[in-house]
């Protein structure tokens, strides 16, 4: 399984699309704006299909270009029906953003059940609920490689911020202890925003969640 880190949209939202070239197969991880162009350009190169979408959560700069991906691959999407009125009423982040967004609404094909296990790729993927910077956040947790994909839950050296509707401070406190920090120590983590990070890097350092 290969790993192609996607920044994009206006604040450089990450997207991961993974692609098992053997299989001719990709998941992609979260969707900013402007980002199909990149990924029709790899699955290309590998002769390989978008069979999904998974959301890590409905903020606006995390699905943004949801729809164009869809329109374009076929994928199915999955996410969390705690964020769905976000994802299928995209607008109503455009009041609290106070400014035009121009938001498609994202077909969701599939809401996760609690603490899922996914089978895709060929390996199987966990998902746990991690909320507290949005309520349908989500992690994507591959243990035969060792990584998470986290969303806005935790970064490197800091945290999701907690000031949108929805957030709450305590909630993702305890998410990230409880179900980030208990990870592996070596686990991978792949945030939303900015640099990957480990499990252990976080526990020892983190200044705003200790483990």
């Amino acid at each position: 399984m290969n790993l192609h880190v996607l920044p994009a949209g206006p604040i450089q939202t990450n997207a991961y699309l993974l692609v098992a070239p053997e299989r001719k197969e990709a998941v992609l991880i979260d969707a900013p704006g402007d980002v199909w162009p990149e990924v029709k350009a790899i699955l290309a190169e590998t002769g390989s299909k978008l069979t999904e979408l998974w959301l890590t959560h409905g903020h606006w700069d995390h699905m943004q270009g949801g729809a164009e991906v869809v329109r374009e691959s076929g994928a199915l999407v999955r996410a969390h029906a705690d964020d769905r009125v976000l994802i299928e009423t995209p607008e109503i982040m455009e009041r609290f953003m106070g400014e035009t967004l121009n938001l498609e609404p994202v077909k969701v094909s599939a809401w996760f059940a609690p603490r899922e296990t996914l089978s895709a790729l060929g390996t199987t993927v966990e998902v746990r609920h991690v909320p507290g910077h949005c309520p349908g956040n989500v992690l994507f947790y591959f243990p035969a490689a060792g990584a998470a994909f986290v969303g806005d839950a935790l970064f490197n050296g800091s945290i999701g911020r907690t000031d949108f509707p929805g957030g709450d401070y305590d909630v993702l406190v305890k998410s990230i202890r409880g179900e980030i920090y208990s990870l592996p120590p070596a686990t991978v983590v792949y945030p939303g925003h900015g640099p990957k990070t480990t499990v252990q890097q976080e526990r020892t350092g983190n200044p705003y969640v200790s483990g």
